[in-house]
């Protein structure tokens, strides 16, 4: 059980990340370029990881790696980066507070990994606690473009949590030891997602933006923190921790936004985020995974009780009598 806090702690830094990463592109990053933003991103975490793995992809995860460089990269930074401009921030949260249940389901119809009860009504509560908490965010004063942005965002929402589960799915060592560690598979997929939205950028916004001091540190920020080391973080948890665990550990996400707002920007708190806080918590709490009572007790490495007084009782009966 220990095990499980401890991988559920590391993949915690992604949601956390990513929250942080909302504020930095929508303080500091140029608002009319999404490609270029999207492949600022992702190619240098990529080339990073890849020149620290040095190792290229090899038989069937040649495509592999394409398919979830487009789906984990591609077009999901592209769509968040639209989804931002084009929707209240409120509104995005919205529909991306849905991702924890996306996550369960996909991995229950693509992976074969079912949910317990519990994971699903800890989902529900956190993801109503996240509703609540952009709710209470919302501006009526905010500008939005309707029905192209709220695409944008179900079209995000839908590509990452296709291409989790495939992640999670293809990691599986079903093919004799030849799936590559995590480091690699994520350094392809943000590499060759990278590497796509080059041409696409050049041919649809031209020249790259311009980078000062505060944009480039910005796009340092969003490349080495919250897209290589999220993005690491996050992987190693879908394959330790079952797919309905980390998406409810997502949902720490716009928790993250929602404290920044209040201490940099000086936003209130209010009743409804401090009740969605409250509400994501419980969910997280509700949705935690359970120890299995009949493996080892995790310090002690001993049985657990039921499993030691059933042991000792067939001890003072002894062995069976003899043929």
């Amino acid at each position: 059980m220990e095990a499980m806090f401890r991988w559920g702690a590391l993949t915690a830094l992604a949601p956390v990340a990513w929250g942080a990463n909302y504020y930095v592109t929508h303080r500091y990053l140029p608002a009319d370029a999404p490609l270029w933003g999207a492949a600022l991103r992702a190619l240098p975490a990529g080339l990073l990881l890849l020149a620290a793995a040095r190792r290229l992809p090899r038989g069937a995860w040649w495509w592999r790696a394409a398919v979830l460089g487009v789906l984990n990269t591609s077009a999901f930074f592209v769509l968040v980066y639209l989804a931002s401009q084009w929707l209240p921030a409120g509104t995005a949260a919205m529909v991306m507070a849905l991702s924890p249940l996306a996550l369960t389901l996909g991995a229950w119809l693509l992976a074969g990994e079912r949910p317990r009860s519990a994971q699903l009504s800890g989902g529900a509560v956190g993801v109503g606690g996240a509703v609540l908490m952009a709710a209470g965010a919302a501006d009526p004063a905010d500008g939005a473009n309707g029905l192209p942005g709220l695409l944008a965002s179900l079209g995000a929402l839908l590509a990452s949590s296709v291409g989790y589960v495939l992640a999670k799915r293809w990691a599986a060592p079903a093919d004799g030891g030849g799936t590559p560690g995590v480091l690699a598979s994520t350094a392809w997929q943000l590499t060759l997602g990278g590497l796509l939205l080059l041409p696409v950028a050049a041919l649809s916004e031209g020249m790259p933006p311009a980078l000062d001091g505060s944009t480039l540190a910005a796009f340092g920020y969003t490349s080495l923190v919250a897209t290589a080391l999220a993005f690491l973080a996050w992987f190693t948890g879908l394959r330790r921790l079952p797919a309905a665990t980390v998406g409810l550990i997502g949902l720490l996400n716009p928790v993250t936004g929602v404290l920044l707002g209040t201490a940099l920007d000086g936003e209130p708190l209010g009743p409804a985020r401090l009740g969605g806080m409250a509400l994501v918590a419980a969910g997280l709490l509700l949705g935690r995974p359970r120890p299995d009572r009949t493996t080892p007790h995790p310090r002690t490495g001993r049985p657990d009780a039921p499993s030691a007084r059933r042991a000792a009782a067939a001890q003072r009966c002894g062995p069976p009598p003899g043929p």
